[in-house]
């Protein structure tokens, strides 16, 4: 199936105007936030740097990763699947009209320049982590790369763009230097875990995805099929995060993580029965053991940073 929308479902043309400030406040989606905000206040603990003296640039971090790349990232995901959006979401802000004329795409290339520019702020290590990721989010949504159109690419790129990249850039900026090793693998295998994650989040928009060209696993796959993959993409990084804890020498850390992905296996069980009905409940139950784990990680590293 070829990438292109197919005509009949594209929205009618929008009328010109501007839109109001609340709209594109839910163009930039404050809601999906959460992610990348989250996984760099777990890169700051990690760190092993003073928060209360480098509380200032974690704040600029928090910021950077949530409100600006996050933000910038939606928009430019909701302008490159605005014909989509007509099928699976026709409410949100361009195919209803209340995001007029291209303001999607403006909105989306103004942010871009306000997170390089708030990137700068942070030093090299900062820039250089902003680049990535605003890199990812264009790859991730447009032409020509467009990696979304394949799940396991997208999904892939998703992950690391919400939980290593912010995770990492946070422990290099925190601590003016380059993470070390157990922290890469921790903030990587995190990234990896969240391919599930996205896949879950994909189980929405099966619909508008197969009759638009957007290859999702759900799509290729199958929802139970999808589903499946989606908890091994999940459980096994995290199995081998509580590997790498004991191997540290943090095995009360590494017991906390065992407990919250047993919770976790608990909720897999249960949304593996009726996927596409119980996937949003999924993400709201074990997730959020999925991101407590982060924390018990960064907590972990801190005690082996900190003498």
């Amino acid at each position: 199936m070829s990438g292109r929308a197919d005509p009949a479902i594209a929205p009618a043309r929008l009328p010109r105007g501007h839109p109001a400030p609340g709209v594109v406040l839910e163009l930039l989606k404050p809601i999906t936030w959460f992610p990348p905000m989250w996984a760099f206040m777990c890169g700051a603990v990690s760190s092993g740097a003073s928060l209360g003296a480098t509380w200032h640039l974690a704040l600029a971090g928090i910021i950077l990763a949530g409100p600006l790349v996050c933000g910038m990232s939606q928009a430019v995901n909701d302008w490159f699947d605005r014909e989509v959006d007509a099928i699976n979401e026709p409410h949100r802000p361009i195919p209803s009209g209340r995001m007029p004329g291209r303001w999607g795409l403006y909105v989306a290339i103004a942010w871009t320049g306000v997170s390089l520019g708030w990137g700068a702020m942070l030093g090299l290590w900062g820039f250089v982590a902003t680049l990535l990721g605003v890199a990812l989010a264009w790859a991730y949504s447009a032409p020509p790369l467009r990696l979304k159109a394949n799940g396991w690419w997208g999904n892939l790129a998703c992950g690391l763009a919400y939980e290593s990249l912010p995770w990492i850039t946070a422990a290099a900026v925190l601590s003016a230097a380059a993470p070390g090793p157990l922290v890469l693998a921790i903030a990587t295998l995190y990234g990896l875990a969240a391919h599930g994650i996205m896949t879950l989040n994909d189980f929405k928009a099966i619909e508008g995805d197969r009759r638009s060209g957007v290859r999702s696993l759900p799509v290729q796959l199958g929802a139970e099929r999808a589903a499946r993959v989606a908890c091994w993409c999940m459980g096994v990084p995290q199995l081998a995060v509580i590997a790498l804890l004991l191997a540290m020498g943090a095995p009360v850390h590494a017991a906390i993580v065992a407990l919250l992905l047993a919770g976790q296996g608990w909720a897999m069980a249960r949304m593996l029965r009726d996927p596409k009905a119980l996937a949003p409940w999924y993400n709201g139950t074990g997730v959020l053991m999925f991101v407590l784990g982060m924390l018990t990680c960064g907590f972990a590293l801190r005690a082996a940073a900190v003498p």
